[in-house]
Parts: structure tokens; sequence; C-alpha cells
């Protein structure tokens, strides 16, 4: 099932999971198995590995059903649906084993990497002797017996308590993690409960309990056993450590070649190397030169580049830059003095270069040194307020204003903010008012007569044509609906018949005196 899956590390370089021949880790890219897309039968695997699957088959078919109605692919056994996601709320959410998503993935990594299978079966040791299997049956017999359990959920702990993981609260009511090995009077916020060595959640709440601390069952075996870096197997027999692992004596080989390291020079580095394949596979190569950087050389560096320390020298004049200040340009490196010949800005006043630490103000793409920003009326430095650029002058906002500020049509004062502009004509907002009743107009129908402004109901008052119906306004703005007839006007619900008030907009009407009648109306009249 697992041969072929993709590498999440290496992606694309991996062509896919294979085994290596005794490594705990793949054949073509070298990653751990966890880091492939492996995919894991949850519950009977973990069941399996602790030894649970006869004792509780009952309540591990229904602690599956229950996973898959809520849509995960592990749930805190015993829970109901409400405290579920309760629970995976005060996890991570990363790390929540919702199906289809990351947190599956993260589950079953962590499954592999805490509960591996050579951990709990000797069918999974390759390198195990005969002469330590027994001690392999007491070490996993004492550890089911005494160290690991699983832990469970309490929905509302009974009184208010500390966490035994972070020494926060944990309060009356509340939902925690109880690992049995510590009791109900040491509970566990959902997201403290990880092992203190890996600090990773404890992998379907399974845990180790040792003096005291939690470990995940990889970290707590290790506490006991040194496992080997080679095949990931504990070692009950002859073990070698070297550079700070533990290893079977034949299995420090080198991992490119797979040749012996026992009586070769070794580069001390998280992986075994000799000298020569160390340089091979991790020396630099010089930006200057394009040699190789050897293990014994200076390697300098700056912007993922690197140099032999004879190599780093100005691209330009060549001068050594070894505790000289120094420029990166066009990935190359200068001196200070070839950088700001070369490349630096120039001021826009004076014409001087910019040196490093210069301060300077920046404006539509030029450059001026602060003490050369001064307004070309009062003379005054600018600074870093507000300044207009007219042409190569520069003006302060007061000189500007002064020169060239518009004004206001009402009060005849320079407009600096808040301005109002209607019929190319600028007012201050607090002058853009009614002339006769001075009402704010902004946001309001207003008409404009004789470089006056009104209100729509003072327009009306004092100009606008009246209704010879209602002897009201008639204002014909801002979508006001009105009829014309025989030179008089009215509003539209103005315009009806005196006689039977039928409306007349866009009829035909007839006058009789002041009043306008309908054509049924009419008829009678003419008649008589």
């Amino acid at each position: 099932m697992d041969e072929g899956q993709p590498c999440l590390k290496c992606k694309s370089q991996c062509p896919g999971y294979k085994p290596h021949a005794w490594r705990a880790i793949c054949d073509h890219c070298k990653c751990m198995r966890e880091w492939h897309e492996i995919r894991l039968d949850s519950f009977s695997n973990v069941r399996d590995r602790m030894g649970l699957k006869d004792k509780m088959e009952q309540n591990g078919v229904r602690d599956k059903r229950t996973a898959v109605e809520e849509g995960y692919s592990w749930v805190p056994p015993g829970l109901a649906a409400d405290k579920i996601q309760s629970y995976f709320a005060r996890i991570p959410s990363g790390k929540v084993p919702k199906s289809g998503t990351p947190g599956e993935k993260y589950r079953e990594k962590q499954l592999i990497i805490q509960l591996p299978d050579q951990d709990f079966s000797m069918e999974f040791c390759k390198f195990l002797g005969k002469e330590y299997q027994q001690l392999y049956i007491d070490f996993n017999n004492e550890r089911d017996k005494t160290i690991m359990d699983i832990a469970y959920v309490k929905s509302a702990v009974e009184r208010t308590s500390e966490c035994y993981g972070c020494g926060g609260t944990v309060i009356l009511g509340d939902l925690a993690v109880v690992n049995p090995k510590l009791g109900e009077e040491n509970p566990f916020h959902p997201s403290c409960f990880v092992c203190s060595v890996c600090e990773e959640l404890l992998v379907d709440l399974i845990c180790c309990t040792l003096e005291g601390r939690i470990y995940c069952q990889r970290h707590y075996a290790e506490q006991i056993r040194p496992r080997c870096a080679g095949c990931d197997e504990l070692i009950f027999g002859e073990c070698t450590k070297l550079m700070s692992k533990y290893w079977h004596p034949n299995h420090v080989f080198r991992l490119k070649c797979e040749e012996s390291l026992s009586s070769q020079k070794l580069v001390r580095e998280d992986r075994a190397y000799f000298t020569l394949c160390y340089k091979e596979a991790n020396c630099n190569i010089c930006h200057q030169c394009g040699r190789t950087i050897g293990i014994h050389c200076k390697n300098l560096s700056y912007k993922d580049k690197h140099w032999h320390e004879d190599c780093f020298v100005c691209n330009k004049c060549r001068i050594p830059l070894i505790e000289r200040s120094f420029a990166w340009k066009n990935i190359q490196i200068y001196c200070e003095a070839c950088y700001h010949a070369a490349f630096a800005s120039r001021c826009e006043k004076c014409g001087q270069i910019f040196r490093t630490g210069t301060k300077m103000l920046t404006y539509r793409d030029k450059q001026w040194h602060k003490d050369c920003v001064r307004c070309v009326a009062c003379s005054n430095l600018v600074g870093n307020k507000g300044f207009v650029q007219i042409g190569n002058d520069i003006h302060c906002n007061t000189c500007y204003q002064q020169k060239f500020g518009a004004t206001c049509v009402e009060c005849h004062q320079i407009v600096t903010t808040d301005g109002i502009v209607y019929g190319n004509k600028l007012w201050h907002s607090q002058c853009f008012c009614c002339t006769k009743c001075l009402v704010r107009l902004e946001g309001r129908r207003f008409a404009l007569k004789d470089d006056k402004l009104y209100c729509v109901e003072c327009f009306g008052n004092l100009f606008a044509e009246r209704c010879s119906g209602c002897n009201g306004p008639v204002i014909g703005i801002s979508g006001t609906r009105y009829t014309s007839f025989e030179g008089r006007k009215w509003h539209n619900d103005c315009f009806f018949c005196v006689v039977c008030k039928a409306s007349l907009v866009e009829k035909n009407a007839f006058t009789d005196g002041t009043n306008v009648l309908c054509p049924g109306c009419t008829k009678p009249k003419i008649m008589v």
C-alpha cells in the first residue's frame, strides 16, 4: 500500500516511496516514510498496536461509526456530538483530524512517528537478534502493563483545577483530558496534552507516563533504550554512539554511498559523510571565482551568495572588503567609494550624492537632502511637513496657499481643506449654505441664482411660479413633476377636474373661467 506514494517534502523530485533495504527511509529521496502520502486503516491499526482489539472491539466499532458520522478519522471515545465539536475547537485547526483535510494527514503522520510498528511487534524488527528477544518482550510487557494508557476526555470537570500541562486554570464544568495514570485531579487542557519531548499532540490520546512526565510511545521508549539512527529500531544489544546519535555497530554507513564510516574521516553533521562526499554534497561555490569552498576554508556569505575569503573584494577596484563597509548592486559587491561613484542617487537641489546613513526626502522619484528642502518664498526648512512642487521650486503649504490658493466665492478666504466645487466655483464647506435661511447644503437639494445658493424651499418661496391649484411654488428641479396648460402651471397632483376630481395629467382638458374640467364634465355645461 505504501510503495509508489509521492513525497510531500520532495514533491516532484521523488518518483514515489520505495522502502530502503534496511534504513527507515525512502530509497529514492532519502526522506522518512511519514513524509510520504501514506494512508492508514487508522482504527484497526491503533487498536492492534495497543493490544485492544479483542477487549474493546465493540467500543472501537462504535467510535469508528461516530467518527464517520461526524466527518472525522478519529474522535475522542464516548463523547456526544456537541462535546466532540467542543473538544476539536480547543486544539489547533491544522491538527483536527477532519476527513480530507491537512489535519487528517497530520494524524496519520503522527501515528507512524509516535507508534512505530517495530516498537510493538517483533515481526517488524529486522535486526533484533534471538539473544535479545526476551529483553524486547520484557520491555513491551513493562510498558503495556505500567506505562502506557489511553487518556479520555471528561466532558465536565467537577472542580476548578490547575492544568497539569501549562499550569493554567481548568474551570469547573469545562472540558478536559484526563490521564488515568495521573488521575482526574490532574486534568489537561486539550491543547496541552502533548509529548514532553517532541511537544506534539499525543495521537488518539495514547500516552506513556514516566516519573510524572508524559511521552508519546516513541520518546518514552528512547528514555529506556537507545534507537538506531539508521534502521529506527530500538537497540537491545551492542550500541555505537556517533555524532550524538546511536547506531547498531553494523549500521554506521554513509547515507549516499552506503560505505562504512568506521575507519574514515567524518564531517560532524546531522548525517554522516566522508570528507570528500560531504564536499560534493554540501560545500558552496564561490560567487567570484566559481570554485568550491572547501570545508577547511572560510566561507563568507551574503544574500545567498558565497565567497572565499580572498575573493571577497570590490567588483571594481578589487580592494578587500572584509571588515569594510560594502554595497550590493546587480549581484555584485562594491566598496563604498566605488558604489557611490557609480550608482548613488544625487540631491535635486545641491547635486551631491547621498552617502550611507544620510537622511533624504523622496517625492515623485526625486530625492533631496533633508536640509536642502526649503521653501523658495520664505526659505524655511520643509522637513517632514507637506509641500507643493511647481517646476523645480518647492513651496511650503502656507506660502503656496497665499500665492496660488483658490478662494471661497462666499467669504473670499483661501480654501485649504474641506472645499466644495460646483459650477467651476469653490466654497468652504461651512460657506456652502442657503443665502436666505443659512442651512448647510451638503447632501441636500439646492439651486443657484445670480451666484447665490438657495435651498429648495427658499428658492421656491422666492422665485418659483405658483401652482394654479394649491398656490404653492412649482420648482422644476430634482425630478419635480408639473403640468403647463394655457399659460398656467399646476403640480401634477393638483391638475384635476374641479367637478369629478379625476386627474387630467396627459389628458384632454377644458377651462371654465379659472377652473379646469374634463371632457365629460364639460358636456352638461355646453348643453345648458
